[in-house]
């Protein structure tokens, strides 16, 4: 446990990625094996089910330190993170003990089925055996909640460097199904599980914002154009006589997805497609909102079957009657893809991504304008010789997205951050006019300079009206201007809409609360975008 403490603060100081594989390669190459598994788990987002609620653990917190919960909720809210809180205002531990990070897993696991007192007695007992930096992690394992800057590629990067093995093979083994306590840290890095599932995917080929103009990237015929859509990326995997449906979060979403159940009758077994799974009707891409009457659905009845129907547009062929194709060029791949979705029976349901026919870049970048008619978000353009990389390679595959929708409205609402965060308001709630009444409309936390952070929070200081736990009512004086990438009706939200992605675009000094934007402006898009 102090080992792993160690590297948590390591990575938690520093900003820079080469100091942060630095201390993962240290940290793989000195803790103990039975650890490595865990760890690399919890980075990727294998949690466990959380055995005790965030609400006893706050409770018992209270409890045993006497103090007042208004002041314990302060206190919450400047540190910005509960499990740090705990560790923070907790009494010294009166004794030591010296456990390694897969007992405290496993002692968690068997939690599970406890009554409230015993799960009690474990927890306190626990606290008072580990100094504070321990304590912050053993808190975070309740929840499983670790976010601490390293991205898969950065683990990745940093595991290959120590084990000495190539990082695409890492890539690969990591993702599809084990169980850290099932597995050693050498035979994870080794992929030596990976050949006894049939049903593993491959790393997701992922692609940059294009950085320059299209005709910077030289001759049309060396690119392959496509249509960007907005779904859920997805892998459709047939093996042995099995069918398996992935999303890119490394989610096995099979049962969701009825509608291509039939692939496993009609694909050729030893076969994996890339795509998108989307809401089709009559060949036709339907709005996300329409596709998220599907999403973590446990059953699908016949009124969402028959209303959100779905479809997977297939960009890519990832292998090809066994043998990985990933090396091969995307000419060659597409090529392979084709005759395969030729061969289906139902090719309204699988559908081939089509290739976007164009002569010259400003042909192209007219076609790009009209992609908000199809439901998409813009178009892809993949260089015709590259390999199906794992994770994104600058300069093979470029996103060309349109620009997105914007609307100026006020802010009323703010409350602090997290983090390097905590002692910021960052987080801000806006609103457009609806009549005589301000509605809000959308919460959003990026967007702005550090610099334009710290004048926000100075305002929000001085012009506070109205306090509500961590949220402060102010003055509605500051016009934002938000981007976002779609609108739809909701129910859920007090204005009847919901926006796509809403993120602060630029900060509208120049406006004034009284020209910001109205409801039945927004209400207007929805025709627009549907």
């Amino acid at each position: 446990m102090k080992r792993f403490a160690q590297l948590i603060q390591e990575l938690e100081l520093s900003n820079k990625t080469n100091d942060k594989i630095a201390a993962l390669v240290t940290y793989f190459s000195e803790a103990e094996d039975r650890d490595k598994p865990y760890v690399i788990a919890m980075f990727t987002g294998k949690r466990p089910k959380r055995p005790i609620t965030t609400t006893f653990i706050k409770q018992w917190a209270i409890e045993l330190t006497d103090l007042p919960e208004w002041l314990f909720t302060e206190s919450y809210h400047s540190v910005g993170d509960l499990s740090e809180t705990i560790a923070l205002v907790l009494p010294p531990a009166t004794h030591t003990v010296e456990k390694p990070l897969h007992q405290w897993i496993g002692e968690l696991a068997q939690l599970h089925g406890k009554t409230d007192e015993e799960k009690k007695d474990y927890i306190l007992t626990s606290w008072d055996s580990l100094a504070t930096q321990e304590r912050f992690i053993f808190n975070k394992l309740i929840s499983g909640n670790f976010r601490i800057g390293v991205s898969n590629k950065m683990l990745v990067n940093a595991i290959a460097k120590q084990s000495e093995q190539e990082a695409n093979k890492i890539m690969h083994s990591i993702m599809g199904k084990w169980q850290p306590n099932e597995i050693t840290y050498e035979e994870l890095t080794a992929g030596a599980h990976v050949n006894t599932d049939n049903s593993w995917p491959y790393p997701f080929c992922l692609a940059y914002a294009i950085d320059t103009e299209p005709e910077n990237l030289g001759d049309t015929t060396a690119w392959q154009a496509e249509w960007k859509w907005d779904g859920i990326r997805g892998q459709i995997v047939k093996r042995n006589g099995e069918l398996f449906i992935w999303s890119r979060g490394e989610e096995l979403v099979t049962d969701q997805f009825p509608e291509l159940h039939f692939l496993k009758d009609e694909l050729p077994d030893g076969t994996v497609l890339d795509g998108e799974i989307l809401a089709v009707k009559d060949g036709n891409v339907l709005s996300f909102s329409t596709l998220q009457q599907r999403l973590n659905r446990k059953t699908i009845n016949k009124s969402q079957l028959e209303n959100a129907p779905i479809g997977f547009f297939t960009y890519d062929l990832l292998e090809l009657k066994g043998t990985d194709v990933r090396t091969e060029p995307l000419s060659k791949r597409r090529q392979w893809l084709e005759e395969i979705i030729e061969n289906l029976t139902t090719k309204d349901i699988a559908i081939l991504s089509p290739v976007i026919e164009y002569k010259d870049w400003q042909e192209l970048a007219a076609i790009r304008e009209t992609a908000r008619e199809i439901n998409s978000e813009g178009i892809m353009l993949k260089n015709v010789n590259s390999i199906f990389h794992a994770g994104r390679k600058r300069g093979d595959w470029w996103k060309w997205k349109i620009n997105p929708y914007t609307v100026d409205t006020v802010m009323i609402y703010a409350q602090k951050g997290s983090g390097r965060r905590a002692n910021f308001y960052t987080d801000y709630t806006f609103a457009v006019r609806d009549g005589e009444k301000l509605i809000t409309i959308a919460k959003a936390y990026s967007g702005l300079t550090d610099k334009e952070i710290k004048e926000v929070n100075s305002f929000v200081n001085k012009n506070a009206i109205e306090k509500f736990g961590p949220v402060r009512t102010v003055k509605p004086e500051l016009v934002f201007e938000i981007a976002f990438e779609g609108i739809a009706e909701s129910k859920r939200h007090k204005a009847g809409l919901a926006l796509r992605f809403p993120r602060i675009s630029r900060w509208r000094k120049d406006k004034k609360a009284d020209e910001i934007n109205t409801l039945d402006d927004l209400r207007a898009l929805i025709s627009v975008v549907e």
